[in-house]
């Protein structure tokens, strides 16, 4: 997928996100492990959010692979240590598709 596409994909999420409560707290959060697109925080859970898109809801999930959750796991770690933060967190996605936007919760289990 094209970056134009990703960040289209990220933009409809971050709307999603707001519509349903969430406060976001960062976007594209980068260390040298990888990237968060998303954090948000509702009802003092920090939630690290995966955007992920495709014509499918299957392909889009497909591409939350166990290297990526490895990568998602260190960045996160890098971000409650960079920023001092002893909140409870989980890891969720967004998968955007042309006809629908699902939130996925808690991909790391």
């Amino acid at each position: 997928m094209s970056r134009a596409k990703g960040d289209i994909a990220e933009e409809m999420a971050y709307k999603y996100l707001l519509s349903l409560g969430f406060e976001v707290v960062d976007r594209n959060f980068y260390s040298r492990f990888g990237e968060i697109d998303i954090i948000v925080i509702k009802d003092d859970i920090l939630h690290f959010i995966e955007v992920k898109s495709a014509l499918d809801y299957e392909a889009a999930i497909q591409n939350i692979t166990p290297q990526k959750i490895k990568k998602l796991l260190k960045t996160g770690d890098v971000y409650l240590k960079k920023n001092s933060i002893t909140l409870l967190y989980v890891y969720d996605a967004v998968v955007v598709t042309p006809s629908s936007i699902s939130f996925v919760e808690n991909i790391t289990f």
